[in-house]
């Protein structure tokens, strides 16, 4: 058998439940370069994917209790293993097994009885395309490009760099550590709005506020989303961007001796902000936002709101 040049220890997990299998497969990975787990059931393999993120998971289709196909689609459902690529090892050839394999969400299958040199050939094409999706996430995440994908039809979450995750999390589920499947309805009809705002050729806004962050989202070419025969299918693909203004609110606090309130009102009227724009992001009416902006005139000593403007900015007013 022809060993595989140097892999750099990529992590393959077996799941098998019959030892003979595990052994054979393990030698000749290990032969190969690649760093070994194995699993012997349904329950410790999701155990072990969740942990080691493995680049690429050889998944027995028929195992007592839970089975690979059960496994393959819990393993797609949680958006930390979703992105792993799955083998399926198994004897049913029949048509319809084979496409309960690739349903559950595998990317391949190998028939048994096991031919090694097969499955290295197999491993060794899915191992690349993973190392592949690895880069690009990384990359996009390095030019802090926080991307998701999401599918129109149920709102699931297909594919998320760990920056956007990090960014969902913290907006979203903060005291939960369970991982985001779905994408939240915010997010949702956030996308709703965008391709409103695409047709109307405009803005969409924020996607959402807390205190003094906002979290901003882009849709990718959404002057071709949401087109005749665009449908349920669709998936969108979104990059996220937060926006904090914690500091610059502060420097008007101590600055002008203004409150928490009054800064972020003169802060938002810096960035060319009606009232009402003012109201919708601080979540309070225009009239108490025309209030706040009185009690700044008098501590800033100025009259009118360009004036104010410009002092804050450094600028004589």
């Amino acid at each position: 058998m022809a060993a595989i040049d140097n892999l750099n220890n990529d992590l393959v997990l077996i799941v098998d439940d019959v030892p003979e299998n595990l052994s054979l497969l393990h030698d000749a990975l290990d032969e190969a370069g690649y760093t070994v787990l194995v699993a012997t059931n349904g329950e410790s393999a999701l155990q072990r994917a969740r942990q080691s993120h493995p680049d690429v998971i050889l998944l027995d289709a028929v195992m007592p209790g839970m089975d690979g196909f059960e496994v393959a689609r819990r393993l797609k459902a949680d958006v930390h293993t979703q992105p792993i690529p799955i083998v399926f090892m198994t004897g049913l050839t029949e048509t319809e097994h084979v496409v309960a394999a690739f349903a559950a969400g595998g990317a391949d299958y190998v028939t048994k009885p096991i031919r090694p040199e097969e499955v290295l050939a197999r491993i060794a094409a899915h191992m690349q395309n993973a190392r592949q999706m690895k880069q690009a996430r990384s990359a996009l995440d390095a030019f802090g490009q926080a991307t998701v994908v999401v599918r129109a039809s149920d709102g699931r979450l297909l594919w998320q760099t760990p920056l956007a995750r990090s960014l969902l999390k913290r907006y979203f589920l903060p005291a939960s550590d369970l991982p985001q499947t779905f994408a939240p309805q915010v997010l949702l009809a956030w996308i709703d709005e965008a391709l409103l705002a695409a047709r109307e050729n405009r803005e969409p806004p924020w996607v959402i506020a807390q205190d003094d962050c906002r979290l901003l989202a882009s849709l990718h070419d959404p002057g071709r989303v949401g087109q005749e025969g665009e449908g349920a299918d669709r998936e969108w693909l979104l990059v996220l961007r937060e926006e904090n203004h914690g500091a610059a609110i502060d420097s008007l606090v101590a600055a002008f001796r203004l409150t928490k309130r009054e800064a972020q009102v003169l802060y938002w009227v810096t960035k060319g902000k009606t009232n009402k724009d003012i109201g919708e992001i601080l979540e309070m009416s225009p009239r108490t936002v025309n209030k706040h902006l009185e009690h700044v005139f008098a501590k800033l000593g100025v009259e009118t709101r360009t004036a104010a403007a410009n002092m804050a900015m450094g600028r004589k007013g």
